[in-house]
């Protein structure tokens, strides 16, 4: 018996792991396919007669989408998870539905001016429906797996999104001249068919569990989520003022234009490499601890952008503000799945979703208001990323050294 129990329990943590790997890769495959929808839509947006200034109205759109329906999605994903192996048909039918329109754009941008009001509808449509495949796959994860193993999850998922934003820049340059609908169409049918693919690993998980696991004793949440999230709003903050639009003039200080499609992806390299050492000190001191030591570590590394004396010290520095920003995301998710191991897993991780979502509207806006070329704002956005990153950082430092005080020996 003890034997079989073993092989059982084995055979769960399999599952969980394939579940794992398939979430990496769903993070992976929708990354690229908001990399090709961003390469394409300038163009596509001109075949349907909308000017190019109103492209960056049409992706601040996506973004307040994604703030409202990452969260909407996240909870709605705490409800199906009491519904055994429910949770990822619920991901495969709004990902056929999010495919479907992704898939239609290139289509209907043929037609020309006529449909631009359809050419509309399906971006809304798109992005409401992927935020599908942003949170509620991940709260699997806070549902069958043990709290011991989340981290390492946490890395694994993680690791998808960092590997798309390594290539993102490459296929950019080599989609350039490529039809749309090819891309369009082979990206949407990949994707449907991993999601497809994760709904039937996660009906052999729920059914191999022959109880779904106890959620832990409901308890006053307190002011912990409502901290947890406003420094997570301030972490992506910084990451977004920093990567995306500091960090390509800080290399042309020293390399050419050309040379950047080779030095953007040392960022996302250090955001790799961090992912699993990370994981590792999370499961002994929890994600809080790390992310504020990352935070302030991130600081540290944009200064050394900001004052280094040559590419390599600028290459170094990059590395690091990476490997931080890696250290901070994968915390924040296993922090998210902890703090909310009630019943409220999905919520929480949507709400870290919309906070990524809800920064790169910020960032959006600054580029559209043109704010970065007001001699009066660019000095505060040049150091908004160090002053993001330390006061967040040092925040959570702080919160997770008063829980400690108060006897909480299980800080997420």
């Amino acid at each position: 018996m003890a034997e079989r129990a073993i092989d059982d329990a084995a055979a769960r943590a399999g599952g969980v792991n394939r579940i794992g790997l398939y979430i990496a890769l769903l993070q992976l495959l929708f990354t690229l396919c908001w990399t090709i929808y961003v390469v394409y839509l300038p163009k596509l947006a001109a075949e349907v007669g909308i000017a190019p200034g109103a492209v960056i109205l049409i992706l601040m759109l996506d973004q307040a989408i994604f703030t409202i329906a990452d969260t909407a999605m996240g909870i709605a994903a705490d409800r199906i998870t009491t519904l055994v192996g429910r949770l990822g048909l619920f991901v495969g039918i709004a990902a056929a539905f999010s495919c479907a329109a992704f898939v239609a754009l290139p289509f209907v941008a043929t037609v020309g001016s006529s449909a631009q009001i359809a050419f509309i509808a399906l971006i809304v449509v798109w992005a409401a429906t992927s935020s599908a495949l942003r949170a509620p796959p991940l709260t699997l994860l806070g549902k069958y797996g043990a709290r011991p193993s989340l981290p390492w999850l946490s890395a694994l998922t993680m690791l998808g999104y960092g590997l798309a934003g390594a290539v993102s820049p490459y296929l950019g340059v080599v989609l350039k001249n490529v039809d749309p609908r090819l891309p369009f169409v082979i990206s949407s049918v990949v994707l449907l068919i991993t999601t497809l693919a994760l709904s039937k690993v996660e009906r052999g998980v729920a059914t191999a569990q022959a109880a779904p696991k106890t959620p832990a004793p409901a308890r006053a949440p307190g002011r912990l989520p409502v901290l947890f999230i406003a420094a997570m709003v301030l972490l992506a903050l910084g990451y977004q003022m920093h990567f995306s639009l500091n960090s390509a003039p800080f290399f042309l200080r020293f390399a050419r234009p050309d040379d950047l499609q080779w030095l953007m992806p040392v960022f996302w390299i250090g955001f790799n490499v961090a992912l699993f050492p990370a994981s590792m000190v999370v499961k002994h001191r929890g994600g809080l601890i790390v992310m504020g030591a990352a935070g302030l570590l991130g600081a540290l590394a944009v200064v050394g952008a900001e004052y280094a004396g040559n590419l390599n010290v600028l290459i170094a520095a990059q590395f690091l503000a990476g490997a931080a920003w890696g250290c901070m995301l994968m915390s924040a998710v296993s922090a998210a799945l902890a703090i909310g191991q009630t019943g409220a897993e999905g919520r929480l991780t949507g709400l870290v979703f919309s906070a990524l979502a809800l920064a790169t509207f910020a960032r959006m806006a600054a580029v559209a208001g043109g704010l970065q070329k007001l001699p009066d704002y660019a000095p505060l956005l040049h150091w908004a990323p160090v002053a993001c990153w330390s006061v967040a950082g040092a925040g959570l430092l702080v919160l997770a050294a008063s829980r400690l005080r108060t006897g909480d020996t299980e800080t997420p």
